[in-house]
């Protein structure tokens, strides 16, 4: 049975302000016996910033997080407790921690948390884009045709898309984006709560025009699909050709148009591709 008291606690920390750090989060990084830390360094200055003394921290993060489980969980099961805080914001949102969290429900190791920064609610909050629903990547792919079979599949739900880069992709990204997307409101919201915070609001379509000298943590918001979005017929049709030219299955043709036919389902384009394969085969026999 759980424990009256929490064994682990899932911590929130700031983003890039040591002043939106909860009283209660103080509290509880003090009571704990260890802290889960993402990188110890970081939190060790965040505590000190905020005048936290901690008992002790044990790094989780990407690379140690499962062979962590098995000294963590005996550690709580003797009655210990323990925080688990990521690098900046809520834990496991792009983060470690998913695997001691479910290990410990499984455990029947009392979990709780403690709200607090987030950073894609937070870039939602402010960016004047749709908030709902949203759907959150954390970090895509870096390979482009990765990113295609990512997103292809929301070019037509109605859905804001969340997710962070680094300055170094981010024009890449964009280009890519914008020819599966097509036209659509974009946020690009960075250093969130630090002093150069800002949110620079424009069209994915003109991100050619974004300046190159971004710096800091960037979290990208683009807006649903717009009603205007479905691609005139002439056009779909010149890309199923385009697509029949490279050979394969009629489904197989389909679901590469697909990808560059924004507004047209799968059942309307397979339509379109068998009256264009019967136009050509009836014009073929008209020749001969």
């Amino acid at each position: 049975m759980p424990s009256t008291l929490p064994s682990l606690w899932v911590v929130a920390t700031p983003l890039g302000n040591p002043g939106d750090l909860s009283p209660r989060a103080k509290s509880v990084l003090e009571s704990v016996d260890f802290v889960l830390a993402e990188d110890t360094r970081r939190a060790g200055l965040l505590c000190r910033q905020c005048g936290i003394t901690v008992r002790r921290f044990v790094s989780c993060h990407d690379h140690n997080e499962d062979a962590r489980l098995h000294a963590t969980l005996a550690s709580l099961r003797e009655g210990q407790t323990a925080a688990l805080i990521s690098d900046a914001g809520t834990p496991l949102v792009a983060d470690p921690g998913f695997l001691m969290v479910r290990a410990c429900h499984k455990e029947g190791l009392r979990v709780s948390m403690l709200p607090g920064p987030c950073a894609p609610i937070a870039a939602l909050s402010a960016a004047g884009i749709a908030p709902q629903p949203f759907t959150f990547f954390g970090f895509l792919p870096r390979d482009a045709h990765a990113q295609e079979q990512t997103l292809a599949p929301f070019a037509r739900i109605q859905t804001t898309l969340v997710f962070f880069e680094r300055k170094d992709r981010l024009h890449a990204t964009l280009a890519t984006l914008a020819h599966i997307l097509g036209r659509r409101d974009l946020a690009i919201a960075r250093e969130l709560t630090k002093e150069h915070e800002e949110f620079i609001i424009m069209r994915l379509e003109e991100h050619e025009t974004l300046r190159t000298e971004l710096l800091g943590e960037i979290t990208v918001i683009i807006g649903p699909p717009e009603e205007t979005l479905a691609i005139p017929k002439e056009e779909a049709l010149e890309i199923l050709r385009q697509e029949q030219q490279q050979g394969g299955k009629p489904k197989d043709i389909v679901k590469r148009a697909q990808v560059q036919c924004l507004g047209w389902t799968a059942k309307a384009l397979y339509t379109l591709l068998t009256e264009c394969t019967s136009f050509e085969a009836s014009d073929t026999r008209r020749e001969s």
